[in-house]
């Protein structure tokens, strides 16, 4: 587990923006992790809604929001789309 203040590993993950490389893409801000097991789930769909509540809050700390799963990209989209 990464702790507050340790380097974050070098990952290049796809995402329904396209591939981008951890944290480079992000240098120079915060970002958040959030993880979820599934989407189209009822409780993963309430806490992904919270987050984009919140969302400006998080951009005026210079902080971004990013979301985990194990789904394909191709269901993400559909889900956000659904949301």
């Amino acid at each position: 587990m990464i702790l507050l203040g340790e380097k974050f590993p070098e990952l290049v993950v796809k995402t329904t923006h396209g591939e981008i490389k951890l944290p480079e893409h992000y240098a120079g801000k915060w970002f958040v992790l959030f993880a979820h097991p599934a989407d189209f789930t009822p409780v993963c769909t309430t806490e992904f809604v919270a987050f984009q509540k919140r969302y400006e809050q998080f951009r005026k700390l210079n902080c971004e929001l990013i979301g985990l799963s194990i789904d394909q990209t191709f269901s993400h989209i559909k889900w956000v789309e659904w949301i």
